[in-house]
This record gives structure tokens, sequence and C-alpha cells, in this order.
């Protein structure tokens, strides 16, 4: 029996799953996304065109495949329709391939408005919270009072809709919060009404059977582990598992029909928000990592802060995912650096360690370990023969230190521009 194969981000999110998705596709029969919301934006170039897709999955654009939003998945009706109908036009109909759990929870119009109330509420100790309601649905759902994409097909549904509206209006009051509400909700009912035309199942079922088909599965994952809820770097994380552990939960899928796990990570690291980051860099390298590899969000549009490799932090993101293949993006964006840095320990209050630290509070002070720069376009080589020396001993030592091989080099944005080894 086939098994499902994970595809997951190794750090802070951005690290560039779309692309990566895009290209393993082929390989697949079927492609579910298992968790996360619309704050997540999969960026994909190929034939000249760019798309960024916030809740469907990657291979919508593999020739007709089955694609699943799976019950993990938080769901706003308004944003997949704009994410739906703008690839409509651009040729790719999703009616005929997508399928969404009716397990999965839906992003209320008061969800957006309670995410913007408890943000302001925090004052200076903001989070960084994208806007999208998807902290609330998930409190909602984690507290047995969440609205799901299968109660849209009861004959009820707006009186159910009613009754949490209801509950979510007394919370804004107790908050002493302004908003109207009038025109989102409208857009939303109508959203609704276009998101029932596509086929919507009992997902668990539908990925249980595929696999009693020998079909293969890849699942894919929005932001990173280190965002992950239960062993990110709390409470500067999201609101669902990001973990390997959060496709059994987020797609129904038992843990030993699990295969092989990709992890993607980028030759250095990224953030968005708030939140510890040991390697950021506050100087002109920092800069320039920004500016050539486009460091902006996809769905927010924020800069991203920008740093070195944090080994310490990759290590644990593997061990905690049991990651079998690594996959490396934007190393072409280093092209010109005399040396490239890696951190590979910490110092806490004196004392070093190689442990992610429970405690994101604390001053951690990266131990580094220097590599010669590669100094060359890599972005033209076609094979991993044809790399510089130099960028050879970067991969390889990454691949001693973490005793995983990095089996996918990304050393351009486009389909085209990936190196399989």
């Amino acid at each position: 029996m086939k098994k499902v194969d994970v595809i997951l981000g190794l750090q802070w999110g951005d690290e560039g799953k779309g692309k990566v998705v895009d290209v393993l596709t082929p390989n697949y029969d079927v492609v579910a996304r298992f968790q996360g919301g619309p704050n997540a934006g999969h960026t994909l170039e190929f034939c000249g065109e760019k798309y960024v897709l916030r809740s469907i999955p990657s291979g919508i654009f593999q020739g007709g495949k089955p694609n699943i939003i799976g019950n993990g998945v938080v769901l706003d009706a308004i944003l997949f329709r704009g994410e739906a109908e703008a690839l409509a036009k651009s040729g790719h109909d999703l009616t005929r391939q997508l399928c969404i759990s009716k397990k999965a929870h839906l992003i209320l119009p008061t969800h957006r408005i309670l995410d913007a109330a408890y943000e302001a509420a925090k004052g200076s100790a903001k989070i960084g919270t994208t806007g999208k309601g998807i902290g609330p649905t998930y409190t909602d759902k984690v507290s047995r009072n969440g609205m799901r994409v299968g109660d849209l097909l009861k004959p009820d549904f707006k009186e159910i809709y009613a009754a949490h509206k209801a509950r979510h209006e007394q919370i804004l009051r107790s908050l002493n919060y302004d908003y109207d509400i009038t025109e989102l909700e409208a857009e939303w009912f109508e959203a609704v009404e276009y998101l029932k035309q596509f086929r919507i199942v009992d997902s668990e079922y539908f990925i249980n059977e595929c696999l009693k088909e020998d079909r293969p599965i890849l699942a894919e994952g929005a932001q990173g582990t280190l965002l992950d809820v239960d062993f990110g770097s709390y409470p500067f994380v999201t609101s669902s598992n990001t973990v390997c552990a959060g496709v059994c939960t987020g797609l129904g899928v038992a843990p030993n029909r699990i295969g092989e796990v990709f992890g993607i990570f980028k030759a250095y690291c990224t953030r968005v928000g708030s939140g510890p980051f040991p390697t950021e860099l506050f100087d002109q390298t920092g800069d320039d990592l920004g500016r050539i590899g486009h460091e902006f969000g996809a769905v927010t549009g924020r800069k991203r802060r920008c740093g070195w490799l944090d080994l310490i932090a990759l290590k644990y993101s593997i061990m905690i995912n049991g990651v079998t293949q690594l996959i490396m993006m934007k190393a072409d964006v280093m092209n010109g650096f005399d040396t490239i840095r890696v951190a590979t320990g910490y110092e806490i209050n004196g004392e070093r360690t190689e442990q992610f630290p429970f405690d994101v509070d604390v001053d951690i002070k990266p131990i580094y370990t220097d590599f010669e720069g590669w100094k060359c376009d890599i972005s033209q080589c076609k094979s991993y023969d044809e790399f510089p020396a130099a960028f050879k001993n970067y991969v390889e030592f990454i691949e001693r230190e973490t005793g995983v091989p990095v089996k996918i080099i990304s050393v351009g944005p486009d389909r085209g521009e990936t190196i399989v080894r």
C-alpha cells in the first residue's frame, strides 16, 4: 500500500513550499493541505506567470489530479472565492479536481473582527497576526464552538451562523471594540454559495480510499515548524500543528501511513512578525539578503527579517518531524557574499548549548562557523556536479551535521530552476 509523503517547512515559514510541491506533484496522484489558513501564501512561478495560493493546494496545476483541503485547515469563503476565481480566469477549472473536507472549520466575518480586537487589546505585546481571523477560528474549534464546512449543507445553516455571530458579538461588546460587519457579512454569504459548487466530502474516507487504491499522496503543510503551536517559539506561533504529526490529525491518516518527509529550508533564515530570531542581521548583509531574495510576504506584503542559517533550529525541526530528505531553497541569493555564516551553537547565560531553548525570552548569542562564499551565479548550474566547490562544501556540511541528505536544491524562482540529486 502506498504511503502519504509529507512536505513541510523547517523554519518560520516562507521557505518556498509552493514551488517544491509544484515540482514534486508529477510523482503523485493526490495533493492535500492538512493545516493552516489563508495567512499562508505559497508562491509558484512558471511559463512567465506568478501565482499565490492561500488555501488551495499547490498541486492544482498538475493535470486534473485531485487536490484536497483537509479537515485541519480553516477556510475563509471570501478569500477562497477570490483565489479560485483568479485561477479560473487563468484557465484552471477547480470544480473538477478540488475537494473540501466537511470537517474543515469556517472563518466567519466576526472571526476577522475578533482577531483585530484581540490584537488591539494586547497593546505593545502584539504577536504580529495577519488579521485573517485564523487564531479565533482555531480557538472556537478547540473550545467546541466552531462552524464547519459541512454545516453549510444543512437547511438551517443560516440559523447556525446567527448563533455563532451572536456569541462573537457578545465578546466584542465586552472588549468595547467598534466595528461594522455589514459589507463583510454580505460578501461572506455570497462566497459561501460559491463554495457550495465544489465537492464537499468526508476527506478522511477519500484519502484512505486513495491509499487502498495504491495512489501516491503528497501532504502539503503551511507556515513552518518553528511556528507550531506546541513546538515553535511560543507564544510567537501560529494556531495549528505545522509539524508532521499534523498530517495525521489534519487529514485522518494513521501514523504508520506516513512515508517520506521532505523538509524545506532556506540557505539562510527569515521571519515575519514578532518573536525570537537568534541569527537575525541588522546590518547591510541583512538588508542585502532581503533585497536580493525579495523577502516580502506573499499574502501580507510585510518585509521579512533576515539572518544567517540557524543549524540548531534546523536540527531541532528535523528531529521533531522525522525528516528523511532535505530541500534547500534560495542559495542563489547569497551568490555574491564573501563569507557565509552558520550558527552551530548558542550561548545562553554564559553556557553553550546545542538545544533549542524552552524560554524564548532569554538572550541567545549565536556561535558561528564561517564558510568561504562561492562568488558566482549558481542559477546557471544544471546539475550538482556543476556547482562550485565552495557551495558543495556548504551543502555537504549541512548534510554531515544533520545526518539527512539534501536531495533538491533550488537556484531560482521558476519551476525549471531546480536541481534534483
